[in-house]
């Protein structure tokens, strides 16, 4: 459990008139007075907090999604949880930072005011997957959050119009080490590109590829083209028109993740893409 991330909350929570006791005692007696959005969220928290009580014996975590909940019941719209804060398996990183995305697109993008219960499942379903991510010891956990995650963020985008969706959007497609060739992973999310851009009746995508810091810095500008460039070219092979996609490479000066020189950080290896 991160210690500032905890008492970041806490403060929050502990200036809340009213609150006394635990706070998986607090939100089971409170009862939400914001909107549609935090109300739902609220409840959410809730019963991820008590699950974490009383199936899983972790009231560290238990009472820090309670203080999630009652901020939100107060009428908040906490955020979702913020990956840096956790402590999370390297090899996860990639695809929790571009489900983020995902889901913060639409919240901003009005789902919080349109779509409100779905968008709360959604959130509340991010925030236990990264929290089981982190603990990586239950594989089935794991999925069933991550898997409750996915169905619920494609429900609210199912919703949810190309406008109402924050457009322009932006999309990441993750590369192996000192690779430009598309993952399986990567194919799905250009296959999503094809299908919101299509509908967005927007006119341009412009790609940007990146690395991580291992590699001279010339060397990973041309890896950030070579990246940028296998994106367009499949954006080109499924109907895009050529002259609607730009390119562009930052090498390794506009990190995902901070790290030193010479580290192998997988989720600087990306591609962004975004409507215009």
């Amino acid at each position: 459990m991160n210690v500032v991330r905890y008492m970041s909350v806490m403060t929050g929570v502990t200036m809340l008139a009213g609150c006394t006791g635990m706070p998986v005692d607090q939100i089971n007696r409170t009862e939400a007075t914001g909107d549609a959005f935090t109300s739902r969220l609220a409840l959410e928290y809730r019963d991820f907090a008590n699950f974490e009580s009383v199936r899983m014996y972790d009231w560290t975590d238990a009472d820090y999604f309670a203080e999630k909940g009652l901020l939100a019941a107060q009428g908040q719209a906490v955020p979702p949880e913020n990956l840096a804060d956790w402590d999370l398996p390297q090899d996860a990183l990639p695809e929790l930072t571009e489900a983020r995305a995902r889901l913060v697109s639409a919240l901003d993008g009005g789902a919080r005011e349109n779509h409100p219960v779905e968008a709360a499942v959604a959130q509340a379903k991010f925030d236990c997957w990264v929290e089981q991510q982190e603990e990586n010891r239950q594989p089935d956990h794991i999925a069933a959050c991550r898997d409750e995650f996915y169905a619920a963020l494609e429900t609210l985008e199912g919703v949810m119009t190309p406008a109402m969706a924050g457009a322009p959007s932006v999309y990441f497609v993750f590369f192996d080490w000192d690779r430009a060739e598309i993952t399986e992973a990567g194919r799905s999310i250009i296959d999503q590109v094809v299908r919101d851009f299509q509908a967005s009746g927007l006119s341009q995508i412009a790609i940007v590829g990146h690395t991580d810091t291992s590699g001279a810095d010339e060397y990973n500008l041309r890896l950030g083209t070579r990246r940028a460039e296998a994106i367009r070219q499949a954006l080109v092979s499924a109907g895009i028109p050529a002259n609607q996609i730009t390119t562009d490479t930052r090498g390794e000066t506009q990190l995902l993740v901070q790290t030193p020189d010479g580290v192998r950080e997988p989720s600087n290896r990306r591609a962004e893409i975004r409507f215009q």
